[in-house]
């Protein structure tokens, strides 16, 4: 009887209305509950005039919306989500944050957007060198422990690979030594035993900046009475008026269809406004990054191609290293633009705007199509921008990082708000009593960590680490001591037998009394040192068995 919840990528539907087929969702038991079919296509974005369409007649998104709403009213066991806020705007994206975070059961979910992950789950699944890895927390934490982790793992690597080389060396130069046949065979047990880790590929992010064409002026840009509609009767935009100043950070937020992107595409040009003007100043350069721009990338052009197509100051070297920025190394830079998956045209796209100065950056949704990793490189790429930045993003993560400035539509038009998005959430808000309540991460009994500490492994890990080295190394110390003086005697025995031999040959007998005299002490030191380096070195063997044993039980403990 475990059930399973999955957002279905076919649409089917086959009731008259949206209201009607959202009540299929409702379990048998509770299938008279329409309240909560209400409650939660409110939640989703749809109004009360959408209730009544007949569902074919709503767009893609809206579609999948519908979907979603069914699945959250069957109340499944586990709800598999991926993806889910592609198709959501800022105000629904909140609503469901908040409806998971309740949620009583369990939550498989897919996403690029951090914050939303970090708001809802209570683990973080991620596939890290062709490996699961489930740990409990928050992205954050994941981030951490495999930095960590992966610390660990070079660290013991060179480790390794030092011992490996001192036990090779300790063999190789005693192995003709019959007194130490055992302590060589001991040795060469371990060295069989002895794992050889490959040192950790290092992985490609993307790491790039934009260009910045300097600005002598004070404004870039200033918008008069703008106004714009596709129905004359219903203006998207009307008498809407901005001044964009050279460093500003202005975030244009509010839900689908409200006129963003058409904003956008105003100040790109793309549009021609019904009323009102758009005024540059003639040093302005801008720069528009748009989701649909990927359809005016040709598909018979490679990717270096349209990066060299884009600036007469781009060669071909300059086309590769950009290409690399956005993990188009080598080869596959000559990739054709079509057989290129959308979030991979979308890097292509990002590429272009790399390959000119600019001085005003027009952002459309840029984080739909990029990994966590990707938007952190985004983000950064954006901050150390010196131009002008405008965006629409419903990432409420980029909007707490980037905004200093709001453009909000809501149902009553169109407004600037001064001050940066917490200020917004404070002063004005969504009016969905969420406000001030999505900022953290989800705490739950889950959160507390299995077995042991990971901190407190960490802190057990460092204390055996310091306790071997403070236990080995004087032992190690006076191995070598050992070993540096059974060489030097070693040496020393080689050159009086090669004397006595000369006295022999010229029957010198006081120098054959005198170098005899030498020769036994000598090998006598020799013997005394080859015993003491032989119970040092098997004292030392069992010791760092030991080590290595409380730290084994550490990883087995922290797997």
């Amino acid at each position: 009887n475990y059930r399973i919840g999955y957002i279905r990528q076919t649409i089917h539907f086959t009731e008259k209305t949206v209201f009607e087929e959202g009540i299929r969702g409702l379990p048998e038991d509770v299938s008279s509950q329409y309240w909560k079919v209400e409650k939660i296509l409110a939640g989703l974005g749809f109004s009360e005039d959408d209730l009544k369409r007949h569902p074919s007649d709503l767009s893609g998104g809206f579609q999948v919306r519908l979907n979603l709403t069914k699945e959250l009213l069957a109340e499944p066991d586990l709800l598999l989500l991926d993806e889910p806020t592609n198709y959501l705007d800022i105000t629904s994206i909140r609503w469901i944050k908040s409806f998971l975070r309740q949620w009583p059961r369990e939550v498989f979910l897919i996403t690029h957007d951090r914050g939303f992950m970090d708001a809802v789950v209570t683990h973080v699944l991620g596939i890290h060198r062709k490996k699961v890895r489930k740990i409990s927390g928050n992205t954050e934490k994941y981030y951490l422990q495999i930095a960590q982790d992966e610390e660990i793992y070079e660290k013991t690597r060179i480790n390794e690979d030092k011992r490996r080389k001192e036990i090779e060396d300790f063999v190789t130069r005693f192995r003709a030594k019959a007194r130490l046949a055992g302590l060589v065979q001991s040795r060469v047990k371990t060295l069989s035993k002895l794992t050889r880790r490959d040192k950790l590929e290092k992985f490609k992010t993307l790491d790039f900046s934009f260009r910045y064409k300097p600005f002598n002026g004070k404004i870039l840009s200033t918008i008069r009475n703008l106004g714009f509609g596709y129905d004359p009767q219903r203006p998207l935009i009307s008498n809407f008026n901005l001044t964009i100043g050279p460093r500003d950070r202005i975030c244009v937020i509010g839900r689908n269809g409200a006129g963003k992107t058409t904003l956008l595409k105003l100040l790109g040009d793309v549009l021609t406004p019904d009323t009102g003007q758009i005024v540059y100043h003639p040093e302005v350069t801008p720069g528009y990054f748009e989701q649909t721009n990927v359809k005016t990338l040709d598909d018979d052009k490679t990717i270096e191609e349209e990066m060299l197509y884009t600036s007469p100051d781009i060669d071909r070297q300059k086309a590769r290293n950009i290409c690399g920025a956005m993990l188009f190394e080598g080869d596959s830079a000559l990739k054709k633009i079509a057989v290129l998956s959308g979030g991979e045209k979308s890097r292509v796209m990002l590429g272009k705007l790399l390959c000119r100065p600019i001085n005003l950056l027009v952002l459309d949704e840029p984080s739909n199509h990029f990994d966590m990793e990707s938007c952190d490189a985004l983000l950064a790429a954006i901050d150390e921008f010196d131009g002008a930045v405008v965006m629409v993003t419903h990432n409420e993560m980029f909007l707490h990082a980037i905004a200093e400035r709001l453009i909000v539509f809501k149902n009553d038009g169109t407004s600037i708000f001064e001050g940066d998005y917490q200020r917004f959430l404070e002063v004005e808000g969504w009016g969905d009593d969420l406000d001030g309540d999505l900022s953290g991460d989800r705490e739950t009994d889950a959160v507390k960590p299995e077995k042991l500490n990971k901190k407190e492994i960490r802190r057990l890990r460092s204390a055996i680490i310091k306790e071997r080295g403070n236990a080995l190394k004087p032992l190690e110390k006076q191995v070598a001591e050992l070993e540096k003086a059974i060489d030097a005697n070693e040496n020393r025995l080689k050159t009086l037998h090669e004397l006595m031999q000369q006295a022999t040959e010229k029957n010198d007998g006081s120098q054959i009394a005198d170098l005899a005299r030498k020769i036994h002490p000598c090998q006598a030191d020799i013997d005394r040192d080859f015993e003491e380096f032989e119970t040092l070195s098997e004292t030392l063997e069992t010791r760092r068995a030991v080590f290595d044993l409380k730290l084994a039980e550490l990883d087995e403990m922290e797997s």
